[in-house]
Protein backbone atom coordinates (compact mmCIF):
# COMPACT_ATOMS: atom_id res chain seq x y z
CA UNK A 1 0.00 0.00 0.00
CA UNK A 2 1.61 3.36 -1.20
CA UNK A 3 1.84 6.79 1.04
CA UNK A 4 -1.22 8.31 -1.18
CA UNK A 5 -4.02 5.69 -0.79
CA UNK A 6 -3.04 4.90 3.13
CA UNK A 7 -3.35 8.75 3.00
CA UNK A 8 -7.07 9.10 1.37
CA UNK A 9 -8.01 6.11 3.89
CA UNK A 10 -7.10 7.67 7.09
CA UNK A 11 -8.96 10.85 5.56
CA UNK A 12 -11.87 8.82 4.03
CA UNK A 13 -12.12 7.22 8.16
CA UNK A 14 -11.99 10.77 9.59
CA UNK A 15 -14.65 11.84 7.40
CA UNK A 16 -16.91 8.95 8.51
CA UNK A 17 -15.92 9.46 11.83
CA UNK A 18 -17.10 13.34 12.03
CA UNK A 19 -20.40 11.84 10.31
CA UNK A 20 -21.24 9.87 13.64
CA UNK A 21 -20.13 12.22 15.91
CA UNK A 22 -22.59 14.31 14.31
CA UNK A 23 -25.52 11.66 13.95
CA UNK A 24 -24.51 10.82 17.59
CA UNK A 25 -25.39 14.34 18.78
CA UNK A 26 -28.23 14.63 16.74
CA UNK A 27 -29.58 11.23 18.47
CA UNK A 28 -28.28 12.47 22.10
CA UNK A 29 -30.79 16.02 21.50
CA UNK A 30 -33.68 13.88 20.33
CA UNK A 31 -33.01 11.53 23.46
CA UNK A 32 -33.02 14.45 25.62
CA UNK A 33 -36.18 16.46 24.50
CA UNK A 34 -38.25 13.17 24.60
CA UNK A 35 -37.18 12.31 28.34
CA UNK A 36 -38.15 16.12 29.18
CA UNK A 37 -41.32 15.09 26.94
CA UNK A 38 -41.73 12.12 29.42
CA UNK A 39 -41.31 13.81 32.63
CA UNK A 40 -43.72 16.42 31.81
CA UNK A 41 -46.36 14.23 30.68
CA UNK A 42 -45.77 11.98 34.10
CA UNK A 43 -46.03 15.44 35.99
CA UNK A 44 -49.45 16.18 34.51
CA UNK A 45 -50.61 12.70 34.77
CA UNK A 46 -49.41 12.41 38.83
CA UNK A 47 -51.70 16.60 38.52
CA UNK A 48 -54.91 14.80 37.07
CA UNK A 49 -55.05 11.59 39.29
CA UNK A 50 -54.46 13.69 42.23
CA UNK A 51 -57.36 16.06 40.87
CA UNK A 52 -59.29 13.22 40.03
CA UNK A 53 -58.83 11.62 43.43
CA UNK A 54 -60.08 15.01 45.77
CA UNK A 55 -63.38 14.99 43.63
CA UNK A 56 -63.62 18.32 42.42
CA UNK A 57 -64.44 16.60 38.81
CA UNK A 58 -67.41 18.13 36.94
CA UNK A 59 -67.40 14.79 35.26
CA UNK A 60 -70.49 12.90 36.93
CA UNK A 61 -70.23 9.24 37.51
CA UNK A 62 -72.25 6.84 35.50
CA UNK A 63 -74.83 5.83 38.50
CA UNK A 64 -75.36 10.06 38.88
CA UNK A 65 -76.13 10.48 35.23
CA UNK A 66 -80.22 11.25 34.49
CA UNK A 67 -81.27 9.09 31.86
CA UNK A 68 -81.38 10.90 28.61
CA UNK A 69 -84.46 12.50 27.18
CA UNK A 70 -85.82 10.01 25.40
CA UNK A 71 -86.20 7.33 27.76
Amino acid sequence: MNAESENSRIVELETRLSYQDHTIEQLNDVVTSQQKQIDQLESDIKRIKAHLKTGDSNIARPEEESPPPHY
